[in-house]
């Protein structure tokens, strides 16, 4: 087991992040550095590879407010995206008040996160013991959200659906989709399988229309 000591918390929200560092605190972390702006976070992971003393874990928010300062990373899931490039043995958790179960799913799988915490009355607890199963090499979603990842639906559509899904919520036309596809250079691309996608999804998703459809694929997070 390898005990986290250096830590860096990216997160916008003061009482948040002074509540975060009495936690980490209180595991007797010898070092816990802390960022408003994603673009600082990644500045902070950068001058520690460059010292030879990288963090051992990352708590990132997903949400950062914008303000009058011009940022070029505008979201913890890009931070954490760029982060794991930099860094792919660093340990990430995502610590969020966001629900979607596509987006959280999504975390796990194609960011490597090590644990999902949702923020609520409990969350400073599920920190502790979400840093105890990642220092076991384990990963660790909060209990409200366990469910999520044995979601069925959420598991059987592929990222042709996701981008048919995507460029649906942009207004791109069902019977235009074709023509996206083929200046996007995605295969396959006929108008029948792009209907018959489309109609896989509707009944995955128990959608009566496409409209329905979009609106359901936005509560889960997947546009």
């Amino acid at each position: 087991m390898k005990k986290i000591q250096k830590v860096l918390i990216a997160e916008d929200f003061d009482t948040i992040n002074i509540s975060l560092i009495q936690t980490l605190k209180s595991l007797d972390i010898a070092q816990i550095d802390h960022s408003k702006y994603c673009d600082d976070a990644l500045l902070k992971i950068k001058k520690s590879i460059l010292d030879n003393e990288p963090y051992d874990l990352l708590i990132s928010d997903l949400s950062f407010h914008t303000d009058n300062r011009k940022v070029e990373i505008k979201s913890g899931e890009e931070l954490i995206e760029k982060v794991k490039a930099l860094v792919p043995k660093i340990k990430v958790i995502a610590y969020s008040i966001e629900d979607k179960s596509f987006l959280i799913k999504n975390l796990f799988e194609s960011y490597y996160i090590n644990a999902f915490v949702h923020k609520g009355r409990n969350s400073l607890l599920e920190i502790k013991k979400a840093i105890a199963e990642i220092q076991e090499d384990k990963n660790y979603i909060s209990p409200n959200l366990q469910h999520f990842l044995q979601n069925k639906l959420v598991h059987e559509i592929d990222i042709y659906d996701i981008e048919l899904l995507k460029q649906l919520s942009k207004g791109i036309p069902q019977e235009k989709m074709d023509e996206k596809f083929r200046e996007l250079g995605i295969i396959p691309n006929s108008k029948s399988t792009i209907e018959k996608r489309v109609g896989k999804l509707k009944d995955y998703f128990k959608a009566n229309n496409t409209v329905h459809l979009i609106a359901i694929a936005k509560d889960l997070g997947i546009t």
